[in-house]
């Protein structure tokens, strides 16, 4: 996974379906905030395919590449989580689920045709589904009187921060994530703002 001030994910879903002797294999592609979002997706999937064999899935989420969860969901050990997770990876993107839905036809596939079939399920999703680009966030919390408010906006429009939660009241609080090749700038710029308090915590993605 890309350790730079970028990484590369989805922001729309998208859809693709592979048939082998039969079987027909449902790819959805979705983009992924954090494991709560996935219960609920998947939830969803399972609620509108109640009668298929598998729902078969895997998700990466961050950009450290150490977050991630395959499923084979009833099909043979290493023969759909895996070659799913296998072409989220190819496509080098993160913060993104994959889940395949097989009906099965009748006819067993056996380990290879098992395989196959998941790997271009899941690449034929992620091909239908537009890439895009974002930056590595950073997360820093801010404390801030409410007269300073105007000044606090402006460096955050000036450097693209996104704001991730935020108190206003007499005595502001905010969390922004501050894109990681802007960091040191925009710390200067915060650092100038009289009795501004800025803390760091980790690095995140979204």
């Amino acid at each position: 996974m890309d350790q730079g001030n970028y990484y590369q994910t989805i922001e729309a879903s998208g859809q693709a379906e592979f048939k082998d002797r039969g079987s027909r294999f449902i790819a959805i592609a979705y983009p992924l905030k954090d494991a709560d979002d996935f219960k609920k997706i998947l939830a969803a999937v399972k609620k509108e395919h109640p009668k298929a064999n598998h729902h078969c899935f895997a998700y990466r989420l961050g950009t450290d590449g150490n977050t991630f969860r395959v499923s084979d969901a009833g099909e043979p050990s290493g023969t759909a989580g895996r070659p799913i997770l296998g072409q989220i990876d190819s496509r080098q993107v993160t913060n993104v689920l994959v889940v395949v839905v097989r009906y099965f036809g009748g006819t067993l596939l056996g380990v290879p045709g098992l395989i196959n079939a998941y790997k271009s399920a899941a690449a034929m999703a992620l091909q239908v589904t537009p890439v895009v680009r974002k930056p590595v966030l950073k997360t820093c919390h801010l404390q801030f009187d409410y007269t300073q408010l105007n000044e606090v906006m402006n460096v955050i429009k000036q450097f693209d921060c996104t704001i991730i939660k935020q108190e206003l009241q007499l005595f502001c609080v905010m969390d922004i994530g501050i894109p990681k090749h802007r960091f040191t700038e925009s710390l200067m710029r915060f650092g100038d703002i009289r009795n501004l308090v800025l803390t760091e915590p980790a690095v995140i993605s979204n």
